[in-house]
């Protein structure tokens, strides 16, 4: 993924708006929506970004380890 197109490609990816994004990073919208159209996406916003979507890969990793652990209570009952 280029650097141009982070914002935009995660934008799409999570179905999010340029605002849902902002707030989600702790960044206002115009600062998404101006980075997004001239490209020019500041470190420290990338990482907010890539952070973000890391917290989202572990929530969900987090979701199947407690159902698997709730089937196993079950299943041991």
């Amino acid at each position: 993924m280029e650097k141009e197109n982070l914002i935009k490609q995660t934008c799409k990816e999570l179905g999010l708006t340029y605002k849902q994004l902002a707030d989600a990073i702790g960044y206002g919208e115009g600062a998404i929506k101006n980075s997004a159209s001239t490209g020019n996406i500041s470190e420290t916003m990338q990482y907010a970004i890539k952070m973000y979507k890391r917290i989202l890969e572990l929530e969900t990793e987090l979701n199947k380890a407690n159902k698997i652990k709730e089937n196993l209570r079950e299943w041991l009952k």
